[in-house]
C-alpha cells in the first residue's frame, strides 16, 4: 500500500530535517522504497532544497533525479520566515497544486513519502490557512517531532492537544536527543511524552533518534 506521511516538529528548531533523513534511512535499511519531500522551503538561495541535502546525506543516497529536476520541493522562497510571510514578500502567492502534483508523482514511483512541513504546526501557509489545515484535508498521518531541549515539554503536549482535539492521526513521535540536554531531564521529557501518548494516541509509535555529534 502506498503511504504518505507528513513531518512536522513543535517548533522551527525541533529537527524535522534530520529526523526526517534519519526515518527515512532506518526504513530504507529494511527494504523500503521510501523518497523525501520538503512542502515548501523558505529562506532557499540554491536550486536545491537544502533540507532535502540533508536527507540525503542521510541517507546515503546523494541527490537523487527528482531533487534535481525540482519534484522534491517544487516551491522555494528566499526569505527565512513563514510561506506565508515569504511569499508576500517575494510578492508571489505559494500555489499547493504544485505540492499535490508533486506528492502524486513521487507516490507512484515510491512506496512511502515522507513530507517535512515547515515549522510547526501552526504556521500559516496562506492567511489563516495552516500547516495542520494542510494535514487534516488531505487526512495525512502525522509524524511529530520533539526534542529533550527545556521547553518541549509544554510544546509537544500542545501540540497533541491539538491535534486530538482536531482529530489529527498522529502516526508516530520522534524524540530527536539533539540538541544534547541534561539525562534528568532528557529522561523526564521521554517519559512525560510517553505517558501522554499513551492515555490520549494509544496507536501512536515512539522512534527515538540518537544524538550525534555534528
Amino acid at each position: 500500500m502506498k503511504k504518505i506521511y507528513f513531518v512536522s516538529g513543535i517548533d522551527t528548531d525541533a529537527g524535522k530535517s534530520y529526523a526526517t533523513g534519519a526515518i527515512a534511512a532506518k526504513w530504507r535499511s529494511e527494504g523500503i522504497n521510501v523518497i523525501t519531500q520538503k512542502f515548501i522551503q523558505t529562506g532557499c538561495e540554491g536550486e536545491v532544497s537544502e533540507d532535502i541535502e540533508l536527507h540525503r546525506r542521510i541517507m546515503g543516497t546523494g541527490l537523487l533525479p527528482e531533487d534535481m529536476d525540482g519534484t522534491t520541493c517544487p516551491i522555494k522562497l528566499r526569505y527565512p520566515a513563514s510561506p506565508d510571510l515569504a511569499a508576500r514578500l517575494e510578492n508571489t502567492e505559494i500555489d499547493l497544486a504544485l505540492v499535490e502534483k508533486s506528492t502524486r508523482k513521487l507516490a507512484s514511483m515510491y512506496d512511502v513519502v515522507l513530507i517535512e512541513g515547515a515549522g510547526g504546526l501552526l504556521v500559516p501557509i496562506q492567511g489563516h490557512y495552516t500547516m495542520l489545515d494542510y494535514v487534516r484535508e488531505h487526512s495525512l498521518p502525522l509524524i511529530l517531532v520533539t526534542n529533550p531541549k527545556l521547553g518541549s515539554v509544554n510544546h509537544t503536549l500542545l501540540s497533541l492537544e491539538v491535534c486530538r482535539n482536531r482529530n489529527i492521526n498522529v502516526d508516530m513521535i520522534v524524540y530527536n536527543l539533539y540538541p544534547e540536554t541534561s539525562p534528568e531531564i532528557t529522561a523526564d521529557t521521554r517519559t512525560t511524552i510517553l505517558d501522554y501518548i499513551r492515555e490520549y494516541h494509544p496507536d501512536c509509535k515512539f522512534m527515538e533518534v540518537p544524538f550525534i555529534k555534528r
